[in-house]
C-alpha cells in the first residue's frame, strides 16, 4: 500500500514536471525571433527596395516582431555568387537574385529568359503560370524556397558608341556576367568577343578612361539605378529578353520556422512579388523616357534580315544550351508548346 502510494506520487510528480517543461518549451518557441539576412543587388533609395522594405515590415508586424529581415541592399554582400555562398554558408538566409543568380541554383528556370522568346509580358506571363509549380519544385530539390518571381523587365543594350547593326556590334567591347553559361553561349552564337565581369566592377570599368568594356545590357530602371546611363549615349531599341528575377531563402532556415511563419511568409512574398513586378513595368516605360531626356539615344530598328539572323543566334545558342544539360531540351519544348497555343488561341 505504500509502495502504492509513492508511486502515484512519483507518476503526479513525473507528469508535472513533464508539463512544465512542456508549457515553458512552447512558449519559448512561440516568443522565439527569427531573423531573414537578405541580400540584393537593388540600390537603397529605388522604389524596388523600398517594396522590400515593406516587406519586411509587414512580416514584423503580422508575426508581431517573431520574424524579421535585415536587408543588404546596393551589393554590399558582393555579387550574386558571392550572395549564393553566403546563403550556403548560413551568414545569409535570402536573397532577390536576378536570372543570373537562379540559374545557379535551378538552370531550367532560365528558359524563360531565352532572347527573342515572347513578344510581350502577356505571354511571358501566361507561360511562367503553367510551368511555375515545377520551378519551384526544381528550387527545393536545390535546397531553396521560391517565395516569388518579380522580374527585372526587358533588357536592353547599352553603349558609348552607335550600334546600329549586328556588324558593328561584334566590334565593340561588351560586358558579359562573368560566369553567365546564358549569356556566353549567346555570345558564341552572335560571333560576339565579350569582356568577363562581375557586376559589381561594370560602373568603374564604364568610368575609367582606358576601362575594358563600353557597351553592356540591362533594363532602361537598372541601368538607371545603378547610375551606368551617366557612363553611356545610346540603347538598342529592341530588348533582348524580359529578365526574370527570384525572392528566395535557403529551405534550412524555412524549415527552421513555425508552419504559420512559413505561411505568413510564402503569402506575403508571393504578394511583395507581385507588387514589384507591376512597379518593375510601370518603372522601366517611366525610364526609358528619363533616359532619353539624359541624352541616351535609343537606336537600332532591325530590318527583316536582321530579326531572322537574331532567331538564328538564339536558336544556335539554345542548342548550345541544350548540349550542356544547363537548360534540358524537355524544358525548350514545353514553353514552346504553351507558347504556340497561346499564340494560336489568341490568334497572335
Amino acid at each position: 500500500m505504500v509502495l502504492n502510494k509513492a508511486f502515484r506520487t512519483y507518476i503526479v510528480f513525473t507528469l508535472q514536471i513533464f508539463a512544465l517543461f512542456f508549457i515553458t518549451n512552447t512558449y519559448a518557441h512561440a516568443n522565439k525571433i527569427y531573423t531573414l539576412k537578405f541580400a540584393s543587388l537593388i540600390p537603397a533609395d529605388t522604389a524596388w527596395m523600398k517594396s522590400i522594405q515593406n516587406w519586411s515590415e509587414e512580416l514584423k508586424t503580422k508575426s508581431k516582431g517573431r520574424l524579421r529581415i535585415k536587408i543588404y541592399p546596393g551589393g554590399v554582400m558582393g555579387d550574386e555568387p558571392d550572395v549564393l555562398r553566403k546563403i550556403r554558408s548560413r551568414q545569409l538566409q535570402g536573397a532577390f537574385f536576378t536570372g543570373y543568380g537562379i540559374g545557379r541554383i535551378y538552370s531550367p528556370a532560365r528558359v524563360l529568359e531565352i532572347p527573342f522568346l515572347f513578344h510581350n509580358t502577356d505571354e511571358s506571363d501566361y507561360v511562367r503560370q503553367q510551368i511555375m509549380p515545377d520551378i519551384e519544385k526544381g528550387f527545393r530539390e536545390k535546397g531553396f524556397e521560391l517565395l516569388g518571381w518579380p522580374e527585372v523587365g526587358f533588357l536592353h543594350f547599352f553603349s558609348k558608341q552607335p550600334i546600329n547593326s549586328l556588324k558593328q556590334l561584334k566590334t565593340r567591347h561588351i560586358w558579359l556576367w562573368q560566369g553567365d553559361p546564358l549569356g556566353e553561349a549567346f555570345a558564341k552564337a552572335a560571333g560576339v568577343s565579350p569582356v568577363p565581369l562581375s557586376i559589381i566592377d561594370v560602373y568603374t570599368q564604364l568610368s575609367a578612361s582606358h576601362g575594358s568594356i563600353d557597351t553592356v545590357y540591362n533594363s532602361p530602371f537598372g541601368a538607371l539605378a545603378m547610375q551606368w546611363h551617366t557612363k553611356l549615349k545610346y540603347a538598342s531599341h529592341v530588348p533582348l529578353t524580359n529578365g526574370i528575377g527570384g525572392l528566395i531563402i535557403s529551405q534550412k532556415f524555412y524549415k527552421t520556422l513555425p508552419l504559420e511563419l512559413q505561411q505568413l511568409l510564402k503569402s506575403t512574398g508571393e504578394k511583395i512579388s507581385e507588387e514589384i513586378n507591376q512597379t518593375s513595368r510601370r518603372d522601366n516605360k517611366k525610364s526609358i523616357e528619363l533616359l532619353k531626356k539624359s541624352g541616351i539615344k535609343f537606336m537600332w530598328k532591325w530590318t527583316d534580315d536582321e530579326k531572322e539572323q537574331m532567331l538564328e543566334i538564339r536558336n544556335q545558342a539554345a542548342r548550345e544550351l541544350t548540349k550542356s544539360g544547363y537548360i534540358p531540351e524537355q524544358h525548350f519544348t514545353r514553353v514552346n508548346n504553351i507558347l504556340n497555343q497561346y499564340r494560336t488561341s489568341n490568334k497572335l
